[in-house]
């Protein structure tokens, strides 16, 4: 991986128009749910500076904070009398579109959807305000297929979107093997095929892909099938670690609820912690809010290993959203962004060091 550098010169999506859906999250399309799911209230519970916080999240693993805080009611008690009101989302467009429109205050997303949203309104609707995960992505092969990694040339592997986090990912790995692969087409020395994680383990089954680069679960259904992890993406990687997952905000709720985004950013180092100190109920509770969400909880055989790969943290990891979107610059995807202010990261160090925990760092990519 290069080394992380700020990117200083705004330029917009080449692509946009074309790609709406560009640079989306690990979702399964693009629709969003309004599930009104509220905790009860105390009635003698003081209230913050609003009646209700609206906060948005993926029905997925490396969204665990968001299902177990809401789950667990964590959310709630740091909310006090201020109404906690959750809307689920499968795509990233959708969320940035709700945090836009103040359909949501807050939300958990991924990076590239972060710097989509950022860099087409100008740098004028978000703030990433704390990290959430980390990891949780690998390359699940058809060992009858492929055997190493040079076995990778010649083959069709699935990424769940164009433009998307991981789909950025696989081409720049393909391109630091040498091999061309043309980034909108997908066409070249690897053939990279867009596929909904909802429906990438059954185009694995079928053959049509010979494998996936793609987060958990999916990676773990795909292993269930018989596929085999033949790279984590954590292995290229400093410290093994990547953000996955972020913390966001409208500016506009920032600037006028304060208290509010302290509250919840409180909760979410308070569930993290909870998360890593009770990793066998934080799992069940994830999948809890999972089946309450889908209707399916997810199987032992899937839960289990996906569960040991993503790292829930508070720290964004700021140095590795800057290295992904120079990445999405090299593969063709993204005019250079100028990412300087998508930060804003003095809430979660004024509760971190409240918490007794070390600050985190912005990578210089923080408001002045």
């Amino acid at each position: 991986m290069s080394a992380a550098r700020p990117l200083n010169t705004l330029r917009t999506f080449a692509v946009i128009a074309a790609l709406p859906l560009l640079l989306t999250a690990c979702g399964y399309g693009a629709e969003s749910t309004d599930d009104g799911k509220q905790a009860e209230v105390a009635a003698d519970a003081e209230k913050l500076s609003v009646d209700e916080v609206k906060i948005g999240y993926f029905p997925n693993l490396t969204h665990a904070t968001a299902l177990v805080g809401v789950q667990e009611g964590l959310f709630q008690k740091e909310l006090g009398g201020t109404k906690i009101k959750t809307s689920t989302f499968n795509a990233g467009p959708s969320e940035i579109e709700a945090l836009n429109s103040g359909s949501i205050d807050i939300g958990w997303i991924g990076p590239s959807p972060a710097i989509n949203g950022y860099t087409k309104a100008a740098g004028k609707n978000l703030r990433i305000i704390s990290g959430s995960a980390s990891g949780g992505v690998k390359l699940v092969v058809n060992p009858e297929k492929i055997r190493s990694l040079k076995d990778v040339k010649g083959k069709r592997i699935a990424t769940p979107q164009l433009g998307n986090t991981q789909d950025v990912a696989l081409l720049n790995w393909i391109s630091e093997q040498g091999w061309k692969v043309d980034a909108e087409s997908g066409k070249g020395d690897v053939s990279v095929v867009r596929t909904d994680n909802k429906v990438t383990p059954d185009a694995y089954k079928s053959g049509s892909i010979d494998g996936a680069w793609v987060p958990e679960p999916t990676a773990s259904k795909l292993v269930a099938e018989g596929g085999k992890v033949l790279l984590d993406e954590g292995d290229l990687w400093p410290d093994k670690k990547f953000v996955i997952t972020n913390i966001i905000v409208s500016q506009s709720f920032l600037k006028d609820h304060p208290d509010v985004v302290e509250a919840v950013l409180r909760a979410s180092v308070k569930t993290n912690e909870w998360i890593n100190a009770n990793p066998d109920k934080a799992k069940a509770s994830a999948n809890k809010a999972l089946e309450e969400l889908s209707g399916k909880a997810l199987p032992a055989e899937v839960i289990d290993p996906a569960w040991k790969s993503v790292t829930f943290l508070d720290d964004p990891l700021a140095a590795t959203l800057d290295t992904e979107a120079e990445h999405a610059v090299k593969a063709g995807l993204l005019e250079q962004p100028d990412l300087k202010g998508i930060y804003d990261l003095a809430p979660l160090n004024k509760v971190l060091k409240a918490e007794g925990q070390d600050e985190v760092d912005d990578a210089g990519l923080g408001v002045k």
